[in-house]
């Protein structure tokens, strides 16, 4: 929240002052390679801003085709994160699980799955509490747990995952 209040107070001091000779500098910006701490820099004229690079290890599925194009076809061992947004240990154990996933430098991947959006996704596998996360190899769920892990436990988890 704080920061919200803060980038808010930074981009409304940027925007009322008033351009060098009645214009704004155009913002040119350059395509860098995603790896994990990467800092990619967007030169413009007036000033240049820094921005830290966020790899794709984590990603929403949006349906059932994009499932089984990211999760079910995926070459890379992935993780399936089943949550919901009304779910307590759900907001607990999500960035748990993606911090754990971000040190496997894209030996394993994560997919967040909310079963309120693709109840059908849930009711395939078998889904009938949250969080529920399955360890999927080949297409073919190899591990499975229910509930809340600390960071060992996860980490375990994936190693056996990995191999």
């Amino acid at each position: 929240m704080a920061q919200r209040l803060l980038l808010r107070r930074f981009l409304a001091s940027i925007i009322s002052r008033k351009p060098p000779q009645g214009r704004w500098a155009p913002l040119t910006s350059r395509a860098v390679q995603c790896s994990p701490g990467d800092l990619t820099v967007t030169p413009s004229q007036a000033r240049s801003i820094y921005t830290t690079r966020v790899c794709t290890t984590t990603f929403n599925i949006q349906d059932g085709p994009d499932f089984q194009d990211r999760v079910v076809n995926s070459e890379t061992p992935v993780v399936v994160d089943f949550h919901a947004q009304w779910c307590g240990p759900c907001k607990i154990l999500g960035p748990r699980l993606e911090k754990v996933v971000a040190k496997q430098h894209g030996k394993v991947v994560m997919a967040k799955v909310d079963i309120d959006d693709h109840t059908d996704l849930a009711l395939e596998y078998e889904v009938s509490a949250v969080p529920t996360v399955l360890a999927i190899k080949n297409g073919d769920v190899v591990d499975k747990f229910v509930g809340i892990k600390d960071e060992d436990q996860l980490e375990a988890f994936l190693k056996k995952l990995i191999g």
